[in-house]
């Protein structure tokens, strides 16, 4: 069976079980390299090129497992199989757990042989797959929906002018990351990109940190020092909930976009600036300055060209590539094996409302690396408040006992079938949710 020639690596300090394995792989069309201990192994790796690892644990000097580790922390995109003569569950839980793909014990059969190097190149393949699936974007973003791709041709716009970008997105939508992004893709790259959360900083210092001041301008100022705006000469600022600065504060950055210039504090003399100012909000600017909490003629300055960032809630067709580069950055960081979302799993996440965004996403999925000893996750295994999130069509012209019946089947259907943990979320008691089901079940037989 002639394969797509995958090049795999062959690590045992035994020569004959060396070349044992190298000539049964070979005749199968694979091209296999060969090391005798996991220095020689390092120096085949760091030409590129290899698709497979199989290893042996028990070597002198550097052990199997230490290779998997390294492995796993620098070449993670990389399947393992471990090979050993010491054969032990604790063994085995224990490869599996630092990032091998299969256990082989010895002696094996060829076709034990075969059939691990199989489904690690299938499950490679796949991954390959699945990457190419995603088209690549030049910012850094992760996302293939409609609502994405309206939001990189309005960032491909805003690199191409120097005009004031609002960025405007629920918290957790990455706006930090879409101003970076402008940014790096603009004119203003090679000078700083300065960011300022506006919302985290005392509005008795915010002027200070802004614009900088003198020796000596105020109690506490022992030194002269610029000013973010001034750090940001020739760059970029992004100004990040903006809408949490005073009116005072409103007045003096409407000065700055008007004139391009700044008064450090205690200086009578302004200093030109060239910065190209990005701003971000999570507010509803234009009720804030209805309400008098946002002045109008700041507000028109900064809305030169929005951009509003959608919540995840409304392109949940992106979440599985989301989970899978977080699941692939958290286990790489922290020398883990990334576990796998079952597909009841990924459904209960899309049917979440997400009100943190990516963000909470994110978290969620470092929190099941570090936390989740296995090689699946089910929508069992997820937090209880996102568990049992259904989707519902809503169809006007079911009764309210269909309506029920669905709910029901529902919640079931997210906890495998487990009565007693669907009970406890209905707030019914067992016997009440048998008796439905057989309810149902008679009702069923009778037509």
């Amino acid at each position: 069976m002639k394969t797509n020639l995958e090049q795999i690596l062959i690590v045992d300090d035994n020569n004959d079980t060396l070349q044992m394995i190298s000539r049964k792989l070979s005749s199968r069309g694979w091209r296999v390299f060969t090391a005798q201990d996991v220095s020689q192994a390092l120096q085949i790796l760091e030409g590129g090129g290899i698709e497979l690892v199989l290893t042996d644990h028990k070597m002198p000097k550097i052990t199997g497992l230490d290779l998997i580790r390294h492995l796993h922390s620098h070449y993670a995109h990389i399947p393992v199989i471990m090979i050993t003569g010491y054969p032990s569950i604790e063994g085995a839980v224990e490869a599996v757990k630092v990032g091998a793909e299969e256990y082989l014990s010895k002696p094996f059969t060829d076709d034990e042989l075969f059939s691990a190097v199989n489904k690690a190149i299938s499950k490679l393949r796949q991954n390959k797959r699945s990457r190419q699936q995603i088209p690549a974007n030049p910012y850094g973003l992760i996302g293939i929906s409609q609502p994405m791709q309206e939001l990189y041709t309005i960032i491909q716009k805003s690199t191409t002018t120097n005009a004031t970008v609002l960025i405007q997105g629920e918290s957790g939508t990455g706006k930090e990351l879409v101003a970076r992004a402008i940014h790096y893709h603009s004119r203003y790259s090679k000078a700083p990109f300065v960011p300022v959360n506006c919302g985290a900083i005392p509005e008795s210092l915010l002027e200070a940190e802004l614009f900088g001041y003198l020796k000596g301008s105020f109690t506490g100022a022992s030194e002269t020092r610029a000013g973010y705006f001034i750090t940001a000469d020739g760059g970029s600022i992004f100004l990040d909930e903006i809408s949490e600065t005073s009116l005072s504060m409103q007045v003096k950055l409407l000065r700055v976009l008007q004139d391009k210039q700044v008064y450090m504090i205690g200086s009578k003399t302004p200093r030109k600036v060239n910065v190209r100012i990005i701003a971000a909000t999570n507010k509803n600017l234009p009720l804030l300055v209805k309400q008098g909490g946002f002045r109008d003629d700041l507000y028109f300055r900064l809305n030169v060209l929005p951009i509003n960032i959608p919540p995840l809630r409304e392109h949940c067709e992106d979440i599985p590539p989301l989970v899978g580069h977080f699941l692939e950055k958290y286990s790489r960081e922290n020398s883990l094996a990334a576990p796998k979302l079952s597909d009841a799993a990924i459904q209960a996440l899309q049917a979440y409302t997400w009100p943190g965004n990516v963000r909470e996403l994110e978290n969620l999925i470092y929190r099941l690396v570090i936390l989740f000893e296995g090689q699946g996750i089910d929508s069992s295994d997820l937090p209880d408040y996102m568990k049992f999130t259904l989707i519902q069509d809503r169809n006007y012209n079911r009764t309210l006992k269909q309506m029920e019946e669905e709910y029901i089947k529902g919640v079931l259907a997210s906890v495998n079938d487990n009565k007693s943990q669907a009970a406890s979320i209905l707030g019914i008691d067992r016997k009440t949710l048998y008796n439905k089901l057989s309810e149902w079940t008679s009702s069923e037989d009778g037509k």
